[in-house]
């Protein structure tokens, strides 16, 4: 059997384990191990264990806990509230009202969190019970939280980013970097369409009538404890005092200082915090653990090496290389949840690109915005169901046809990126070699 008849076999028993229901990672590690066998037979098991200990023993997969941590003490703590309190004051007046607030409150909390998922709850559970009782569009309200929930992966720190950086051993400052502007242009883009959609149809978001008078001071009190986390973790970075693991670790010192003098901070949040930590980051590195697997058997039967050079014969210009790398990440994320998606394809896509002389560090922010995408595509589009589960008036049809439209605006940044890669790359250059 050829290299390409045992990659497409496999691929093929990947693709049946997950339609069957098994979790991401066994059916990577199933896969995996299938792969190895078929090629190598039982020989090739040998460097599993090599393979296992390498794939976690990294200084840099250590910030993925860390960053959840913070995250997660800054939403037990009661903070997330504050913030959309606090911004809700200063965009309500937009058109849109509270729906403009849930994009920037997205992108606020997006910028600790490093997670879509944990975005959209820390938002949407805020946000949904004052957009039902003012009467605004489920349909809308539930897009604008599932899509600004992708933002969780953009704006940096992102745990996307962390992931790829390690598999591909590229610098994560810079790719925390690189996606801070086109993050900030997602923004922009789905508040600009949320104004014109509610210019065009007023109903859909309803004039506030009771505007409560808040001053600037509260305001400022209520957006204050994210912005100082915030500032302190990315001047960090950006001034390369810090590594990405050591900023992870300042930002939960920082969370827990804000969380005891804004917030609510004791005991039990912090071993709930723990508890969801350890959680998450289970689930996480256990993906990543099956994904190292995954790259082994690439990497042993080296049919990347056999895939590059049937690209090299079909002599595609690099545009016609990113329109096959966007359908083929479209139509994965109809099926594979975000990292999943993620580390499968870094192992076979790294030495194609490398060959293009494509820049991975815009590759890197081109693959995250698109494993957005695939958060909120149906069937397993995991921000998706998120939503549903905190707004349980809207049906899971709602909330996949108010997100339809935001789908379009991430093909929108992406075409943004391939014409202007200047939008990723611009911010990492001015950074000093460090």
């Amino acid at each position: 059997m050829s290299e390409i008849s045992q990659f497409l076999l496999v691929i093929g028993v990947f693709l049946v384990l997950l339609i069957g229901g098994l979790w991401i990672p066994f059916a990577i590690a199933i896969s995996a191990s299938f792969y190895v066998y078929i090629s190598m037979g039982w020989g090739g098991f040998n460097g599993f264990g090599l393979a296992t200990w390498g794939s976690l023993n990294s200084f840099t997969l250590t910030a993925i806990p860390l960053f959840i941590l913070m995250a997660e003490i800054m939403l037990q703590s009661g903070l997330s509230e504050r913030v959309y309190r606090g911004l809700s004051h200063l965009v309500r007046k937009l058109p849109g009202g509270l729906l403009q607030t849930n994009i920037a409150g997205c992108a606020v909390f997006s910028a600790i969190s490093g997670s879509s998922v944990a975005t959209a709850v820390a938002i949407g559970s805020v946000a949904m019970p004052q957009l039902d009782q003012r009467g605004y569009s489920i349909g809308l309200s539930a897009g604008t939280l599932a899509a600004g929930g992708t933002l969780g992966i953009l704006i940096p720190p992102s745990i996307a980013m962390i992931i790829y950086g390690t598999f591909t051993e590229t610098s994560i400052t810079k790719l925390f970097m690189a996606g801070l502007i086109p993050g900030l242009v997602l923004v922009a883009l789905f508040m600009i369409y949320v104004g014109i959609r509610c210019i065009i149809n007023p109903s859909l978001a309803p004039q506030e009538k009771d505007q409560i008078v808040v001053s600037w001071l509260q305001t400022a009190a209520d957006i204050l404890p994210f912005s100082l986390l915030i500032a302190g973790v990315m001047t960090g970075l950006y001034t390369g005092i810090v590594t990405p693991t050591e900023a992870a670790a300042l930002g939960v010192c920082l969370a827990v200082i804000i969380a005891s003098l804004w917030g609510q901070f004791n005991l039990q949040i912090l071993r709930k915090s723990l508890y969801r930590t350890v959680q998450t980051s289970g689930a996480i590195l256990f993906i990543v653990y099956a994904a190292f697997l995954f790259s082994y058997a690439v990497a042993m039967v080296g049919i990347a090496d056999e895939l590059t050079g049937i690209l090299k014969s079909l002599n595609l210009t690099q545009f016609g290389l990113f329109i096959g790398i966007v359908i083929l990440f479209t139509l994965l994320g109809l099926v594979i949840d975000s990292i999943g998606m993620m580390v499968i394809t870094i192992p076979i896509l790294t030495p194609i690109l490398n060959s293009y002389g494509i820049d991975l560090i815009w590759f890197g922010v081109l693959m995250v915005v698109l494993i957005e995408l695939g958060q909120v595509t149906p069937p397993v589009g995991m921000n998706l169901f998120v939503v549903k589960s905190i707004a349980p008036r809207a049906t899971l049809g709602q909330v996949i046809l108010g997100t339809l439209p935001f789908c379009a605006l991430l093909y929108v940044l992406i075409f943004m990126l391939f014409w202007l890669p200047e939008l990723a790359l611009w911010l990492p250059g001015q950074m000093f070699d460090r």
